[in-house]
C-alpha cells in the first residue's frame, strides 16, 4: 500500500477554530465539543478530522487525550484495524525491539511535553507527571484511535500511528464524513447549521476506549 501523505497544520493549514469547524465536530461528535482549543488535523476534504482538546476540560476534570480523533469514517476504519490484531502484533514487537521502543517512548515525551504546554497556555494546572500520555504510551498499545490522531497532528513522531495510518487507505475518498453549512454570524461560536439526511455515526466510542485505556493504565 502507498504511505499516506499528509501536511501538518503548521505547513499552512489553519489551526483556527471557526463556526464551520464546530458545527463539523459537532456533527461528528454528535455532541458539541468539549474544552475545543485548535484544529490540529484536517482531512483532504478541509474538515477537521483531529482536534486538539484542553488538558482540563470546563469542570475542571483531566482530560488527557490532548489530539482527539472526530472523523467517523476513520474511526470506524481504524477500529477495524484493532479488532484485526494489529495492537497485540505491535505490543509483541514493542517488547522484542529496542529501538522501536525508544521511538514510542519518544513519542510520550513529545506527548506530555505538548499537552503540559498547551495548560501552560490556557493558565490551567498540568496533569499528573504520573498520568499515562494516551493510547498506553509509553509501554503499552491500547487505543490505535489516539495514537492516529497523534501521528495526524504531529507526523513521524508516533511509529504506531503512523503504521496504522499507512494501513487505512483513503477512508475519504467518498467524500466528507458529513456537511455543514454557514450561518454567516462569524462568531466563533458554533453557528453552523449541520445538514440533514447525513447519518454519520458518532465517535465517542473512541472516547470511551481512551478513558478506559487512561483508567487501566493508571491502577
Amino acid at each position: 500500500m502507498t504511505p499516506i501523505t499528509w501536511v501538518p497544520s503548521s505547513q499552512g493549514v489553519s489551526r483556527m477554530v471557526d463556526d464551520r469547524d464546530v458545527a463539523a465536530v459537532e456533527r461528528q461528535l454528535g455532541r458539541t465539543p468539549r474544552g475545543l482549543r485548535a484544529v490540529a488535523h484536517r482531512c483532504p476534504c478541509g474538515l477537521p478530522d483531529v482536534v486538539e482538546t484542553a488538558p482540563r476540560l470546563p469542570d475542571g476534570s483531566p482530560f488527557p487525550t490532548l489530539y482527539y480523533l472526530t472523523c467517523p469514517k476513520a474511526a470506524s476504519a481504524i477500529g477495524t484495524l484493532e479488532t484485526s490484531g494489529m495492537m497485540r502484533a505491535m505490543q509483541a514487537r514493542l517488547a522484542e525491539d529496542p529501538a522501536l521502543a525508544q521511538a514510542y517512548r519518544a513519542a510520550h515525551d513529545d506527548y506530555v511535553a505538548r499537552r503540559d504546554k498547551a495548560a501552560a497556555e490556557d493558565g490551567l494546572e498540568p496533569l499528573p507527571r504520573d498520568m499515562q500520555s494516551t493510547g498506553g504510551m509509553p509501554t503499552r498499545v491500547k487505543c490505535l484511535h489516539a495514537l492516529v490522531g497523534h501521528e495526524l497532528a504531529v507526523p513521524g513522531v508516533n511509529p504506531f500511528g503512523r503504521e496504522a495510518l499507512d494501513a487505512l487507505g483513503e477512508w475519504w475518498a467518498d467524500g466528507p464524513c458529513c456537511s455543514v453549512a454557514e450561518t454567516g454570524t462569524g462568531t466563533g461560536t458554533g453557528t453552523g447549521t449541520m445538514q440533514s439526511g447525513e447519518a454519520s455515526p458518532s465517535v465517542d466510542a473512541e472516547e470511551a476506549a481512551v478513558t478506559a485505556s487512561t483508567e487501566e493504565e493508571s491502577k
